[in-house]
């Protein structure tokens, strides 16, 4: 697969799985990862997905 970037929109720190190992996105960061989503575990999450890129959103609100 190819390399997918993933970037942050949110005011807080995301934490996400990436080989077994918890990986932290810090708030307004962008990263990207060489194999795309082989060794990625995503935890519900509002996001926005286009292309190779995901988008981080904040966390929807519940009323």
């Amino acid at each position: 697969m190819d390399k997918i970037t993933i970037r942050s929109d949110r005011d807080t720190d995301y934490t996400f799985m990436y080989k077994g190992e918890e990986t932290i996105l810090k708030a307004g960061s962008i990263i990207s990862i060489a194999n795309g989503l082989n060794d990625v575990v995503l935890p519900t999450v509002a996001m926005k997905i286009m292309n190779n890129l995901i988008v981080i959103k904040e966390d929807v609100k519940k009323h």
